[in-house]
């Protein structure tokens, strides 16, 4: 015979109709039943829940509302995700869905009453990309209920979430982009204009690169980190794929505007004394900390672009711009993917295939030539 359990194992006791019963006391200190035909069933149901208790993913019981079981699952969520990402989840959380469905018990949620919150929230004023996100958060929160036992279904797969249209892509034209790189001529962050369009590069990409990163002699670049700003500060972490973590082989505009920059910055330094943050950053603020994207874009690119006289677009227009730009030239859309990062070339494809149809007549025209039609 087994020895007695202690008081946080649980028990498993035959019941007079010949069926086990497991019982474990949750971190809420209510009491979960689990019933199987065998002993052994129930001593493998019983270690199972255990698990997940002690994870700190099986908290409350049958009772256990939507608002506390979020809230433990953000909390599982914390280590496994990037602290900005953590961080819209919860407010979608505590923002949107407590409030509305915080009440409810988990385990009767129906899609119903999910369906109602997407509408109120919509006609609240939400935007339809807003709401999507908020569906998708519900939709992985309550996958890993469902992965627990803690409910029968997904109730977000019965239910339909806002349709949302892809952000429209700006891009310049070529000749705009000769006039923004000639406004930025002038720019303290000249360099940094420069290397997002020419080489694509994502902004966090970009406020991430350091000089170590960098051979100006054979004008190459290492994608080796990304930037992260949270309300706690800042982080760097890897890019999220292997594709992300690239080699870039510089124009000659992007190696003598950051030859340019390197001295620029060394005069900022000097002048900074003690008071210089020395990271290694390439692009920093006048103190040598990592970049603010809000502050560039409201105190820089905002203002570059209107006494340009360009269009405004986003920053990250610019690396749209620099597919559009390579894909005019011919470049092979495999070359253009591995330049952007892409997981795949169909990510690429899928989002330039606006361009594609002239490729295919500058193909056409080149096949009249070679053949003499």
């Amino acid at each position: 015979m087994s020895g007695k359990r202690g008081n946080n194992e649980g028990s498993i006791v035959r019941r007079s109709d010949g069926r086990w019963m497991a019982r474990l006391t949750l971190g809420d200190g209510t009491r979960k039943t689990l019933y199987a035909k065998t002993r052994q069933d129930a001593a493998q149901q019983l270690a199972s829940a255990l698990r997940d208790r002690d994870k700190g993913l099986l908290i409350a019981g049958e009772k256990q509302t939507v608002a506390t079981y979020l809230g433990n699952w953000l909390e599982t969520m914390r280590p496994i995700i990037r602290p900005r990402t953590w961080q819209r989840y919860e407010e979608y959380v505590k923002l949107h869905l407590a409030p509305l469905l915080g009440k409810v018990i988990l385990s009767r949620l129906t899609p119903q009453q999910v369906q109602q919150l997407y509408a109120q929230k919509l006609s609240a004023g939400l935007s339809p990309t807003t709401v999507a996100h908020l569906h998708a958060v519900l939709h992985r929160a309550l996958g890993a209920a469902l992965r627990l036992g803690l409910v029968q279904r997904n109730v977000t797969e019965l239910v339909d979430a806002p349709h949302v249209s892809p952000p429209e892509m700006q891009v310049l034209t070529p000749e705009q982009a000769r006039i923004f790189l000639q406004a930025a001529s002038t720019d303290r962050l000249e360099a940094l204009y420069v290397l997002a369009i020419t080489s694509g590069m994502r902004l966090g990409e970009l406020l991430a690169v350091k000089w170590r990163d960098v051979d100006l002699d054979r004008g190459s670049l290492q994608v080796r980190a990304t930037l992260q700003h949270t309300d706690e500060g800042y982080n760097f972490f890897q890019p999220k794929t292997k594709r992300s973590r690239r080699h870039v082989t510089l124009t000659r505009g992007a190696v003598e505007a950051l030859r340019r920059h390197r001295a620029r910055q060394a005069e900022e330094r000097l002048l900074a004394g003690a008071g210089w943050k020395d990271l290694g950053l390439i692009f920093t603020n006048t103190a040598g900390g990592p970049l603010h994207k809000s502050n560039l874009h409201f105190r820089s690119f905002k203002p570059l672009l209107q006494a340009a006289g360009l269009p405004p677009i986003r920053f990250h227009d610019l690396r749209h711009t620099a597919a559009t730009l390579l894909f005019l030239q011919g470049v092979h859309p495999k070359v253009v993917s591995e330049m952007l990062g892409h997981a795949s070339v169909s990510i690429t494809l899928d989002l330039y295939s606006h361009v594609l149809p002239n490729m295919q007549r500058d193909a056409s025209d080149a096949l009249d030539r070679l053949l003499g039609q």
